[in-house]
Formats: structure tokens, sequence, C-alpha cells
């Protein structure tokens, strides 16, 4: 059976901070889903778009924990903001935030599932995009 852990690491610091490509072809299976597709370069799409928004964005993991074909990896993230994000213009400022990253790997030691959660809040907070809460027209209090 396939290091899950290792090819996790390998992942992160191939994919998402080396920029290898080529790894994703070795690393994602067909079937994973990634940005307006699946396999690996659905999953490339997403980090091509990340990074056209903040080209020196780095990732440091804290902390794994795997079992079975699983793989839970915390990590944090900085970087300078440059390009484009969502709505978001360039601001020129340097972010750091934090998030999680689930995997499921299949027997062969591909990622067929990619999971994440972010602290996009704080990340926008960051970029000084003003959140509001919506109002409520008619509701209860009005």
């Amino acid at each position: 059976m396939t290091d899950v852990e290792a090819a996790a690491r390998r992942f992160i610091a191939d994919v998402w901070n080396a920029r290898l490509e080529e790894s994703a072809y070795e690393l994602v299976a067909e079937e994973c889903p990634g940005l307006g597709g699946t396999g690996p370069e659905a999953t490339l799409a997403w980090h091509r778009e990340r990074r056209a928004a903040f080209p020196d964005l780095r990732y440091k993991i804290v902390d794994v924990v795997a079992a079975g074909e699983r793989v839970a990896v915390h990590w944090r993230a900085a970087g300078t903001h440059v390009g484009q994000f969502g709505p978001v213009p360039p601001t020129g400022q340097v972010v750091s935030y934090s998030g999680a990253t689930f995997l499921r790997f299949d027997a062969a030691g591909r990622i067929v599932e990619v999971w994440s959660c972010t602290e996009l809040f704080q990340l926008l907070q960051q970029l000084g995009v003003e959140m509001l809460p919506p109002t409520v027209v008619g509701g209860p209090g009005a």
C-alpha cells in the first residue's frame, strides 16, 4: 500500500509550492473533482487561478493526520495579492491565512477526492473587503 501521508506531503510540496505540474499527473486520479472538471488538469486549473492572484503563494504544513486511505492536512499560506481574486482587484497586500485539506486516495495511491476548508473571511479582511450583513426588509423588528 502507498504511504498516503508521504503522497499528501509530496502533493503540497510539488503541486502547491514548487508548481511541478507533472506531479499532479502522477498523484491525482482522473475521477478526482477539480475546477470545472475532473482529473489532474482540473486540479491544476484551481491552482493556476489561485497563482494568478497570488504568484508567490507558499503553503506550510502545520499538522498531518493519516488513517487508511485518508489524510487531513492543516496548513498556513502566505502570499502577495497582485492579480484579480474573484471580484477583488489586485491590492499589493501580503496575506496570511490557514486552512485544512482532506484527501482520499485510491488503492494505487492517487488522490480521488480533495476537500478544503479555508479561512476565506480572514483572507478577504486582509484584502480590505468590507463585508456587511444583508439587510432584512419587513422582517422581525422592522
